[in-house]
């Protein structure tokens, strides 16, 4: 058995990494659907029928837990598979599986507040708001869930998300930086053109932005606070499998890297961030 980690591409290793950095006996599986990426632009029902097919191919493979190493995916597919498919799947399977997001770990992390709270709604008008950014894909900002997440826990925080289009498919693609550079500095400029000024803080609402995270900090004011996604669902998933002894995650420490695409070793900006290679291979 294992964790199954899904992305529509690349991002998601940014998720995996810190993920088997922080369970290194756990074996996992990840699966690219590099076939059909970036799910950015795509409409909700194409992302949950294209979710909800790449967590059958991993319960298949073996996995107990899918985690849905994507922004676009938790944000759109992820509460319909949950409240509508997965309980049958269970009954298919006859053993213990779930599919979770990265959004509530994420959102615990800007909060610093567990899932579970609720703001007061009264008391004096707040002046001095912290104003946290969300640099997306168009799907995870069309979902609004940042903004109506955030504002049931904290009245002070202010969430503008910011829709990089095309990027996460020119990181998939291993654009050169100097392209990227460019890109990631129009968008953090149209985020303070919104705003007013720039964010407090920061959050890489898609996977693949961690790949060229540098980037991003380069772009946004010196020491500009990142929230930094991957380790928040590490440590978020590290408890949930201690909580839940029924999943079985492996202990041989094994590693999967699936596609739907072509088999192909991934960029060297992929790479790069990995630590080595990265080969894929196909279904």
């Amino acid at each position: 058995m294992a964790i199954g980690v899904f992305d529509s591409g690349v991002g998601g290793l940014s998720i995996h990494r810190a993920l088997v950095d922080r369970m290194p006996d756990a074996d996992f599986i990840y699966l690219g659907d590099q076939k059909h990426a970036p799910y950015g632009e795509r409409s909700g029902e194409e992302i949950v029928d294209l979710t909800r097919q790449a967590c059958e191919t991993l319960f298949e493979a073996g996995a107990s837990l899918v985690v849905l190493a994507c922004n676009t995916a938790s944000a759109v597919a992820l509460r319909r598979l949950q409240s509508t498919w997965l309980a049958g799947v269970r009954k298919t399977y006859e053993r213990p599986v779930n599919v979770l997001g990265i959004i509530v770990p994420t959102i615990e992390a800007a909060t610093g507040l567990p899932w579970e709270h609720e703001a007061e709604r009264r008391g004096p008008k707040i002046e001095n708001l912290d104003v946290l950014g969300i640099f997306c894909t168009t799907a995870t900002a069309r979902s609004r869930v940042y903004e109506i997440e955030i504002d049931k826990r904290r009245q002070d925080l202010a969430v503008f998300s910011e829709p990089c289009v095309g990027l996460a498919g020119m990181i998939e693609a291993g654009e050169s930086e100097e392209t990227l550079k460019a890109v990631v500095e129009s968008r953090v400029q149209a985020l303070k053109t919104r705003i007013g000024r720039y964010p407090d803080r920061a959050i890489l609402g898609c996977t693949h932005y961690e790949i060229i995270g540098d980037l991003f900090k380069a772009a946004l004011p010196p020491g500009t606070p990142l929230i930094h996604q991957p380790s928040s669902v590490a440590d978020s998933l590290g408890r949930y499998v201690e909580r839940h002894p029924e999943y079985d995650v492996g202990t041989s420490g094994g590693r999967r890297f699936l596609t739907t695409g072509t088999a192909a070793q991934q960029s060297s900006l992929v790479e790069r961030f990995w630590g080595g290679p990265v080969r894929f291979e196909n279904l």
